[in-house]
């Protein structure tokens, strides 16, 4: 065994893949949001302690990265926890400072999402070969 395999965050081996992929990515996207906000406050009020947890968060965020690697494709972890983080933001410009949005970009947030959860929950090429090759 490794020394990474030692570090990495290890999901119970009972859990399906496309739920620590899930998990991982909103994890993801908190930290990176969380980083985010801690980076504002940082360069608008010089506040230390923001600088100091925003660090945390990102260091924190890449080791549920490496960890998540383990479990999941690069392309759908990384294109998951964005679109997430986008989604966040967009309800952050909401709700904290008043961002108004026309009906048609809600609508394309939804498609996004909607597309997010195919590529996350729909068996893999491999996968869906494997099982009909041993269906047939």
């Amino acid at each position: 065994m490794s020394t990474s395999d030692v570090l990495l965050i290890k999901a119970p081996e009972a859990w399906p893949v496309p739920v620590v992929a899930t998990l991982a990515m909103v994890l993801l996207a908190g930290l990176d949001l969380a980083g985010a906000l801690f980076a504002k406050e940082w360069a608008e009020n010089g506040n230390v302690r923001a600088l100091v947890l925003g660090a945390g968060a990102f260091l924190v965020l890449f080791w549920v990265y490496a960890s998540s690697l383990k479990y999941a494709e690069l392309a759908l972890v990384t294109m998951g926890w964005v679109v997430m983080l986008q989604v966040g933001l967009v309800l952050i410009d909401r709700w904290r400072y008043g961002v108004e949005l026309p009906a048609g970009k809600w609508v394309a947030i939804g498609v996004v999402l909607v597309a997010q959860g195919y590529l996350v929950l729909a068996p893999g090429v491999e996968r869906a070969a494997s099982i009909a090759g041993s269906a047939g």
